[in-house]
């Protein structure tokens, strides 16, 4: 693997050795490396300390007084963590000054939530089913085979359904005698809006009766409906309920029969796996992750991560009774009032506020309250949730040249959606999301984003590469869905945010009414404050939906120079929606000039909406090459699409 470099940081860095343990001097460095000893200095190349979690002592033991950068610098290979790395304003930068964990010269370091599966055995020639004993306590959704994410059991229902109110009855008892029913998991595509896919695990099977796990049957089923004949639920977002049978059945060890699946027994704590063609269970290489958080951080700041890759952490809300009752973007009702109170606010009694404050998927690396952090040609693969998640108040931070991909969930988020009226720590404010590639992501839960952003001010993101993903590339905004009843959006601070020279392709690939860039709620007070999409270009959308989709409650928005071709039956750009907040009779406000587009609208303006100069285009002939040329990732940075996992 060629190492990522952005040229971020200088070499210069990586070379001067510490002066002193206990003071930090310009420019000290701590040394790491898997080969070394804890009980070394780690001042010097030749006398490295071994783990990471050695290393944050250390440092913190420098940061007071500092006069330069620390910098941990790591070398080649794997860094297992038996424990999240948490990361705190003891951790931080001092003074103007950086703690920089980089990667050593030419190193390709791996932070690793994951362990080695090994000892495997065939248990059924037959069916050519391996097996291997797992830690008593290893609980995850997802196993690695030389680096190549296996899939869990799964197929179709041996039954028919019909539904009960505490789950279904079965046209025969076929699956009362499969094994561990709880670890069971019932899979419902587009099951509550064309957006979703929900999951949700059995309770327990007698005969022909199958109940299922609660609170996820209830907050998936029972959504609270309106009463002003409306027909809508009170979160405004999707359906009532699933109606549909399970599209699939999940994790069953009755199910395995394809190369590349794999079943956890959690109580006979074994591993079952069918290898596919070539793979050696002898010499393979098989990893599953087992912590959820990679690295934490509350209040961290002055922190750069530069050249390490963060892998192997699993995501575990889904294996429990809370299942996965998706809303929107992989949030989800959660508890035993998701369903009648969360998020709902002033709408029902006991209602939760803020209005759409729904469960954030978990990440891998997640930061909130930081400042100043940095990374800088990283990146993020083999995990089970969202990949970085630089929740609330996050400010000043950077990441730039990473790469996202084989991530169960959401690539990258930014910012959070239960935070309206923050104090001046809680906004999420002046982040930069630059020339990064996010491909190949919601893997698993396939109604993620690329890049996922919530309330948030002055956010950058621009000349990125987002692919090959099952849903929307970017998705921008929150809380407009009371448009839908004739109310105002969410009030929040979101504002002056720019999506600029982007390049998404090959997106929406599965599911539904979605976009390339979608924008949900409030996006300031004014064309010149609120957000601005530019210079992006989009093609080969799959899924039906809009390219540029200004949905429920989106304002003061500017949409200019785009370029879109190759979308199907997507319509360009869509929709204007009365201006519920203002309450004028007018639109939202837009301004929609200077595109590119196939399936667009005509120029027109009506009701502060405003479309001129846009120009019909039959294909990518038709677009600029200024537009072409500009959008994605900066010449400086195109090393990153040919980035290959180190372990």
């Amino acid at each position: 693997m060629k190492p990522l470099r952005g040229g971020v940081l200088l070499a210069a860095l990586l070379t001067v050795s510490m002066a002193g343990i206990g003071h930090a001097d310009a420019a000290t460095t701590v040394y790491v490396s898997p080969t070394g000893s804890d009980a070394n200095p780690g001042t010097s190349a030749s006398a490295p300390l071994k783990t990471v979690g050695r290393a944050q002592q250390v440092v913190r033991g420098l940061v007071a007084g500092q006069t330069g950068d620390i910098t941990v610098s790591l070398a080649d290979g794997v860094y297992p963590l038996s424990s999240t790395l948490s990361l705190g304003a003891n951790d931080s930068g001092t003074g103007g000054h950086n703690v920089v964990w980089t990667a050593a010269t030419g190193a390709h370091p791996v932070l690793s939530g994951g362990i080695g599966i090994t000892g495997w055995t065939k248990s059924d020639a037959g069916k050519n089913i391996w097996s291997a004993p797992a830690p008593s306590t290893l609980d995850t959704r997802q196993l690695d085979v030389n680096g190549v994410r296996a899939q869990r059991a799964s197929g179709q229902l041996p039954v028919t359904l019909t539904r009960t109110a505490t789950g279904y009855t079965a046209s025969a008892s076929t699956m009362a005698g499969w094994r561990n029913p709880s670890d069971i998991e019932f899979v419902y595509r587009g099951g509550l809006g064309a957006w979703t896919e929900p999951r949700c695990p059995i309770g327990s099977m007698s005969g022909k009766t199958i109940t299922m796990a609660q609170p996820c049957w209830n907050n998936s089923e029972k959504r609270v409906m309106r009463t002003d004949g409306s027909g809508r639920t009170y979160e405004l977002v999707g359906r009532q309920a699933i109606t549909e049978s399970p599209t699939l059945v999940e994790n069953a060890y009755e199910l395995l029969d394809s190369p590349g699946e794999w079943y956890l027994d959690r109580a006979k704590h074994t591993v079952y796996y069918i290898p596919r063609s070539g793979e050696n269970l002898a010499t393979a290489t098989v990893t599953a992750p087992q912590l959820e958080h990679l690295v934490t951080g509350d209040g961290v700041h002055n922190v750069v991560f530069n050249g390490i890759q963060f892998s192997y952490a699993t995501w575990l809300q889904p294996n429990t009774s809370e299942g996965f009752s998706e809303i929107q973007a992989n949030y989800t009702l959660t508890g035993a009032h998701g369903w009648d109170q969360q998020g709902l606010c002033k709408f029902v009694p006991g209602g939760t506020c803020p209005y759409g404050a729904w469960t954030k998927q978990g990440a891998a690396v997640t930061l909130t309250g930081d400042q100043n952090v940095q990374f800088t040609d990283d990146s993020f693969t083999h995990l089970g949730g969202t990949g970085l998640d630089l929740g609330t108040g996050s400010q000043n931070d950077l990441v730039k040249g990473s790469v996202f991909t084989d991530i169960s969930g959401n690539g990258l988020a930014l910012g959070g959606v239960d935070v309206v009226t923050p104090t001046a720590a809680q906004r999420t404010s002046n982040d930069q999301i630059v020339d990064n590639h996010v491909y190949n992501v919601a893997s698993e839960f396939v109604g993620g984003i690329g890049i996922d952003i919530g309330y948030v001010e002055h956010a950058t993101v621009s000349h990125n590469q987002i692919d090959h993903v099952p849903y929307t590339g970017i998705s921008i905004g929150w809380g407009g869905w009371p448009d839908k009843v004739k109310l105002p959006a969410q009030p929040n601070y979101s504002n002056n945010n720019t999506l600029a020279n982007n390049l998404i392709f090959d997106h929406m690939q599965l599911l539904n009414d979605g976009a390339a860039i979608y924008t949900n709620g409030i996006t300031g007070s004014s064309l010149a404050g609120g957000e601005h999409i530019t210079g992006n270009l989009f093609h080969d959308q799959t899924g039906k939906g809009h390219v540029i989709y200004t949905d429920n409650g989106a304002s003061y928005i500017t949409i200019t120079g785009n370029g879109v071709y190759s979308t199907g039956a997507a319509n360009a750009w869509g929709s204007k929606h009365v201006d519920y907040t203002a309450n004028d009779g007018n639109y939202d406000p837009l301004d929609i000039e200077n595109n590119y587009w196939q399936n667009g609208s005509g120029d027109s303006n009506s009701k502060k909406v405003v479309l001129k100069n846009n120009h019909a285009i039959t294909g990518a002939s038709g677009v600029p090459a200024s537009i072409v040329a500009n959008a994605g990732i900066e010449k400086a940075y195109t090393g990153i699409l040919n980035w290959k996992p180190a372990a």
